[in-house]
């Protein structure tokens, strides 16, 4: 492979393969968190069309051998090698989006599932000030592996059975589908959530291993119109969504659909987000460095 096939293998379909998403996503362009640094804004940008990636954060950006090169701390020589040996799985640069249907293979294979127990992950949740029996009964250790190696990580389960991954000190990412978690329990009062996190937050603030109210954790706000068919079965939603614009933007789309939404993110307005609250870092404080993946097993 010459240099400049080298340089044409897609960003997005590296990162992809990597379990690494676009938090917003557009016609030639997408903005992800970025994987080097603690960033809540998504301000790390990928041009699909030109093939090159860019942090506002840092005003850094090039090539995907650039990328490789920072994410993996090595050379030029090494991260080329590297690129070379999983050419297979990577597609050359090009406007059409990837399709995941269409690929055979999935980028992320779950190896193991079992319960949480080791000490990296159990030191994770106590770190975030969680109830350790809380997120025994809602998250589970898995293992898995992708195109880097073999990992884990904490996962929370969606509907349809997908997980979605965290592990310290701040990576975050998704075994697909990716969808919404619901705990329905027949009730006409639901709770929105933005992340697990925040659920998990929720119940350990509240002294509780169960709410006696219907949940919705969302995985993401994208996902709000995944959502409304059910919130729309429940007379009155009560939401803990993030701080942000997005969190905002998304309870003022859950409240246009005529639902009686009561804003709880309200209480805790000096935090990002619930699990922020629950920890006592106020935004300003806030100075978590992020994991480019999961744990290396």
């Amino acid at each position: 492979m010459t240099l400049t096939e080298t340089k044409q293998i897609s960003i997005r379909k590296y990162l992809h393969n990597l379990g690494i998403y676009p938090i917003k996503e557009y016609s030639h362009y997408g903005m992800y968190y970025s994987p080097f640094r603690d960033d809540r804004n998504a301000s790390f940008k990928v041009d699909f069309n030109k093939n090159f990636w860019h942090d506002f954060g840092t005003s850094e950006g090039g090539t995907l051998i650039d990328l490789v090169m920072k994410l993996e701390n090595c050379s030029f020589h090494e991260a080329v090698t590297k690129l070379e040996r999983n050419l297979n799985t990577f597609s050359f640069h090009g406007n059409a989006i990837p399709d995941e249907k269409k690929n055979d293979t999935p980028t992320i294979v779950i190896q193991n599932i079992a319960p949480i127990t080791h000490p990296k992950l159990t030191g994770w949740i106590r770190q975030r000030s969680v109830d350790l029996n809380v997120a025994r009964l809602y998250c589970r250790e898995v293992h898995y592996q992708n195109q880097a190696g073999n990992f884990f990580a904490l996962g929370f389960g969606n509907d349809k059975g997908g997980y979605e991954l965290s592990s310290p000190p701040n990576f975050k990412s998704c075994i697909s589908p990716k969808e919404i978690t619901t705990i329905r329990d027949n009730q006409n009062i639901c709770l929105v959530f933005e992340g697990f996190w925040d659920f998990l937050s929720y119940l350990t603030l509240q002294k509780i291993e169960k709410s006696k109210h219907n949940i919705a954790v969302l995985n993401s706000v994208a996902n709000v119109p995944k959502a409304m068919d059910f919130l729309k079965l429940h007379s009155e939603i009560y939401t803990y969504l993030d701080n942000d614009d997005a969190g905002k933007k998304a309870t003022e789309l859950i409240k246009s659909s005529g639902i009686i939404v009561h804003n709880r993110s309200t209480k805790f307005a000096e935090y990002k987000d619930l699990n922020d609250y629950l920890c006592q870092k106020p935004i300003q404080k806030s100075n978590i460095k992020k994991r480019k993946t999961g744990l290396k097993q």
